[in-house]
């Protein structure tokens, strides 16, 4: 432990820089509490999203990190904040015309456009907790609607009362003047429609712990601020919240990071200690635009899911968290790839060089063998060729090239050939377009073909590809790219392709002389 506690404490992994600094934040004493709390935050006005799981994901990593340099205990709470009135009906889910009726209500007082569960706020969220235990994660949900009304919130709720002043000399300095007229850090819930009130204070009585307010129709309603009768508007609950919780680390989204003075000022009005903090990039969509639970652009979480395993999403939350990313379905097989490479390459390295591994992030420490013998890249064009339904059908062809493989000794490459299979069918053969080649490329093609049908060399992937770079220059091209780029427009119907002495080797010397035969007779382009 010492040898790997000592590399931990001089990795420059993101996730070991962040442990540290949490550490750092106690010097060297115990926590009072008796912990590190860590948090996560979730607005369930529409479903999970991919950057909804990264949050999670990489704060689960920077405490894992934290639990290897030091031994204060942990925690990690996930916060829902289902009191927020919903402002607009999310353009993915069904009952579109019935959620219209619900408008600034409570997300957990929406009904379930799904039919499923107790209201809107409640599905979303299930829908958050059963991906997270999905994946395994160690954490505590925490409802914002049973946390105001439970009565756990009333005290911090009474102090904002108190310090109401103080609070809102915070966030009038941060709104334009039209909206200082009407900001007030309390959002009642209306006695009667239940709907989340976005109106100003007419008084705030400290002393007994009440608001009063006037409702749309000119009405004079005084509530408590205690019991789930108020919510805090979205920036002053963060600050709250982490006075009440003494949460240590929190991150959040680019978005965020101009609201990190005022989280901090409400946290220390109320007598908290602003946490640490990290803001990540935001993810993109295929057309560079933010990614939006309500938009429901970009990837969802069972969307990633379908096409590939947990363990690549994680691998592509571990990347560059502080550099915005495309979420879209072309990064899958990459990351797929590129995870199993770090695989590979973890038993190879010291213990220094294993910390700063993405997969022993991923895997808390203890990363599993990877079994992929045939990239997830090949597998994708194996599929194409093949015309293969399901990984059975890619099995005659991964024994052949991997003679000791097999779906019960290769589990994640038998899980791997089924999700290439449904994410060629999906995304990949309704884009694919196939040419025929032209006069040179034709002449080259035939050369490949006559020496592969008289190949008596090996056929390992190193001798199949020295070959065909060889009938390449033999036959002018320069760059070598332009060649390779021809067997991949004309064979697979895409401009990129797999390396194509492995493709060989892989789909078999003969098959291969089938596919360039039908191709160069005009059949796949018909």
């Amino acid at each position: 432990m010492s040898a790997l506690r000592d590399a931990a404490m001089n990795s420059k992994a993101w996730p070991f820089e962040e442990a540290r600094a949490v550490l750092k934040r106690y010097g060297g004493k115990d926590p009072a509490k008796g912990y590190v709390l860590f948090e996560t935050g979730y607005g369930p006005s529409g479903l999970p999203h991919i950057g909804t799981f990264g949050e999670v994901a990489r704060t689960t990593m920077i405490r894992r990190a934290f639990e290897i340099i030091s031994d204060i205990p942990t925690r990690l709470i996930c916060f829902s904040d289902d009191v927020d009135g919903m402002r607009k009906v999310p353009e993915n889910v069904p009952n579109q015309e019935m959620l219209r009726q619900y408008m600034q209500m409570p997300l957990t007082s929406v009904p379930d456009p799904y039919g499923e569960f107790e209201s809107f706020g409640h599905h979303n969220n299930a829908m958050l907790r059963r991906f997270l235990d999905t994946f395994g994660f160690e954490y505590e949900f925490i409802s914002a609607t049973e946390f105001y009304k439970s009565g756990r919130f009333d005290d911090t709720l009474r102090l904002c009362a108190e310090r109401y002043d103080a609070i809102m000399a915070i966030m009038l300095a941060s709104l334009r003047e039209e909206r200082q007229q009407t900001y007030s850090c309390f959002l009642p819930i209306h006695p009667e429609s239940g709907r989340v009130m976005y109106v100003p204070m007419k008084h705030v009585d400290a002393a007994r712990g009440e608001i009063t307010f006037d409702d749309e129709t000119g009405r004079e309603w005084t509530v408590p601020v205690t019991g789930g009768h108020v919510k805090l508007q979205w920036k002053p609950d963060f600050g709250a919240r982490w006075a009440a919780l003494d949460v240590d680390f929190e991150m959040y989204g680019k978005d965020h990071s101009t609201n990190t003075p005022i989280y901090d000022g409400i946290c220390e009005v109320l007598g908290g200690r602003k946490p640490n903090h990290m803001t990540y990039e935001l993810f993109l969509d295929d057309q560079g635009q933010k990614i939006s639970k309500s938009k429901g652009n970009g990837l969802t979480i069972d969307e990633w899911l379908t096409y590939a395993a947990t363990e690549s999403l994680s691998y592509f939350m571990y990347q560059k968290p502080k550099t915005a990313k495309r979420m879209h379905f072309d990064v899958i097989p990459r990351a797929v790839d590129e995870y199993h490479q770090q695989l590979r390459a973890y038993p190879t390295q010291d213990v220094a060089g294993q910390v700063n591994n993405p997969v022993w992030h991923i895997h808390g420490g203890k990363p599993p063998e990877s079994r992929m013998v045939v990239s997830f890249g090949m597998l994708l064009n194996l599929a194409s060729v093949s015309g293969a339904k399901d990984a059975g059908a890619l099995w005659k062809f991964l024994k052949r090239y991997a003679a000791d493989a097999s779906p019960e000794t290769h589990p994640d490459l038998d899980a791997a050939a089924g999700y290439a299979v449904r994410y060629f069918a999906d995304k990949i053969a309704p884009t694919r377009q196939f040419r025929l080649p032209d006069d040179r490329e034709r002449a080259a093609m035939e050369d490949l073909v006559g020496r592969l049908k008289v190949w008596d060399g090996a056929t390992d992937d190193e001798a199949l590809q020295s070959m065909v770079f060889a009938v390449g220059k033999d036959h002018g091209f320069e760059p070598l790219r332009d060649w390779f780029k021809a067997l991949y427009e004309v064979l697979l119907g895409a401009s990129d392709g797999p390396r194509f002495g492995g493709f060989i080797a892989l789909y078999g010397v003969d098959e291969t002389v089938v596919l360039m035969e039908r191709a160069l007779k005009g059949e796949l382009v018909a």
